[in-house]
């Protein structure tokens, strides 16, 4: 897209028995418009055919691949990052494909900007792609579409993320985290002050989690997370209020007093529920009744189960936490106070 490459750009990504995916990703890097000069895979330990795969394309990508057994996300992607050369580091995961334009829409705002006005961090931005009409589901009642973003707070996911690796040097991905890793790692740069830019035509597509069995312990997996880094104590404890006080006074009032409390707690499920069925409708218009159908009653289920993973998750965490109190490594944002005070480069 571009006819100059000033900087050198290097794509990292994480991988962990993904021989079902990773040719995907593969063949999706290699259709780029704008060629990554290097891609560096980090491998926590395959037992599949995973390694097998991704070495099958060193014909076609500038490929290196590290085997750092039992390494979680975070470790995975420092690891990766350190044996990167390039000044732009594009973080994606497996399990996704890539849009043709996904690097280049990601690298313009380093390439084009006067030094001065160097942003940090570009916000690339991801799609469901669903298979089945249950993901079809799952993809709008988890993730949110274009018109919602607010660029100002959005906080990217990496596995649609670039970033100047200077930054990562004051601010590496926090390796005693194994989930919500990214968000921590998006608030540090913010904090520094490094500038965040949204690149909406930065795409990936993400399927969604195929079963609620898969679905409850990714959610799980976050909300504990979240309670390992002490993230998010008022959004929790609106769940906790809603499922544990608000919900069973409505019942027992419309139970035991009038039943027009019964009201007061539909339209709180209709202002719930709205945002994931605005999402689907425009979405299941191909489908079969039936199938559309499905895909409808689908929603109020996975966001039951969501929360409930979440409200199981959050506490597990906080005890982890807790545990680990006196360990400084878990005090993120002293050691964000510390790098604060750090200048960049000393």
């Amino acid at each position: 897209m571009h006819s100059k490459k000033p900087f050198t750009v290097s794509v990292i990504a994480t991988v962990l028995n993904e021989e079902r995916s990773i040719a995907e990703l593969l063949d999706s890097l290699a259709a780029q418009t704008r060629r990554p000069d290097e891609i560096v895979i980090v491998d926590g330990g395959s037992t599949d055919r995973t390694r097998d795969i991704i070495e099958g394309y060193a014909g076609r990508l500038p490929l290196r691949v590290l085997v750092v057994p039992g390494a979680n996300i975070s470790q995975g992607r420092n690891a990766a990052i350190r044996a990167a050369g390039g000044k732009i580091i594009a973080s994606t995961d497996a399990g996704v494909r890539l849009d043709p334009d996904w690097l280049a829409e990601l690298v313009h705002p380093f390439e084009e900007a006067a030094p001065a006005e160097m942003p940090g961090v570009a916000a690339g931005f991801f799609l469901p792609d669903p298979r089945s009409t249950f993901e079809r589901a799952m993809g709008a009642a988890v993730l949110p579409r274009l018109p919602e973003i607010d660029p100002d707070r959005f906080l990217p996911s990496s596995r649609s993320v670039a970033f100047l690796r200077s930054a990562w040097e004051r601010w590496p991905y926090p390796e005693w985290l194994d989930f919500c890793e990214d968000l921590i790692f998006d608030l540090g740069l913010k904090a520094l002050g490094y500038r965040f830019v949204f690149a909406p035509k930065a795409l990936v597509y993400f399927r969604p989690r195929s079963s609620l069995r898969a679905f409850f312990k990714q959610y799980y997996r976050y909300a504990r997370g979240d309670g390992k880094a002490d993230l998010w104590r008022k959004r929790h404890a609106v769940r906790y209020l809603t499922y544990l006080v608000a919900l069973p006074a409505l019942l027992a009032l419309s139970i035991l007093h009038r039943p027009w409390w019964l009201v007061a707690l539909l339209a709180g499920a209709a202002y719930y529920l709205y945002p994931p069925y605005r999402r689907l409708l425009p979405e299941i218009t191909d489908l079969p009744p039936a199938e559309r159908l499905k895909a409808i009653a689908w929603i109020p289920i996975i966001r039951v189960v969501g929360d409930a993973a979440k409200m199981i998750g959050y506490p597990v965490g906080w005890a982890w936490r807790l545990r680990r109190r006196h360990d400084p490594v878990i005090h993120w944002r002293k050691a964000l106070e510390k790098a604060r005070q750090t200048r960049p480069g000393g």
